[in-house]
């Protein structure tokens, strides 16, 4: 039989990372003398790298130097406020268990690098239950390109059908129905009810509970 594939993003999805973003970004932009994007344009952009969104917040064209210094002290300020600002949504180390505990196979795919990811999937408490992790390092197209679901599949020899892809945001549903595969779209994080609704997702929830009352059909023939 079958089991069961949950693909979870990790920002506005497991973890309410909004205020760590926004406030590592503005800094970063303030430090380079550059227009300090507000916080609506910074929550538009979460879901994708940053190697692709300060290059559309960014209110002038930046040299490779300079965009490449901007990244950087965008890191060095993430860090420095991740651990205070960082937290999992409440009910997502035990809906992470309870899917555990039933046989799932859980896996991240996110548009962080892999060693910040699992840094803050340890620092939360919830490395533990994943299989696997793909970070923006671990492809060569950033969501919602479908290559990073593409390798989960590919690696691990599963069928789209028993898979599930669970995000906040409008790329990760469309990084799914790229990728062929089902999806859930989750309204506690950075897109809306309505942004979510118009990509037509697998399902779509509203309470972190919810979680546990979904499922891939495994009979689904989803085309990419």
């Amino acid at each position: 039989m079958q089991k069961n594939v949950y693909i979870f993003d990790f920002d506005g999805t497991l973890a309410d990372s909004k205020h760590c973003s926004v406030v590592a970004t503005q800094e970063a932009f303030k430090a380079h003398d550059l227009l300090i994007p507000d916080e609506s344009l910074i929550e538009e952009f979460m879901g994708i790298p940053i190697e692709t969104s300060f290059k559309k917040m960014a209110n002038t064209e930046l040299s490779s130097s300079m965009f490449d210094e901007l990244l950087q002290t965008f890191r060095t300020m993430y860090k420095k406020y991740e651990n205070e600002l960082i937290v999992a949504f409440p009910l997502i180390p035990e809906v992470l268990q309870k899917r555990k505990q039933q046989g799932s196979l859980l896996f991240v795919v996110s548009s962080k690098k892999s060693d910040v990811l699992r840094r803050n999937l340890r620092s939360l408490h919830i490395e533990e239950f994943f299989n696997g992790v793909m970070g923006s390092d671990n492809v060569n197209n950033y969501k919602p390109h479908p290559e990073g679901i593409l390798n989960i599949l590919a690696e691990n020899k599963f069928r789209p059908s028993q898979c599930i892809m669970i995000g906040d945001s409008t790329f990760d549903i469309e990084m799914a129905k790229a990728a062929g595969v089902q999806s859930c779209g989750v309204t506690w994080g950075a897109h809306s009810k309505e942004m979510l609704a118009n990509t037509k997702p697998t399902y779509l929830i509203h309470d972190v509970k919810d979680l546990l009352h979904i499922a891939p059909h495994h009979s689904a023939n989803l085309q990419a």
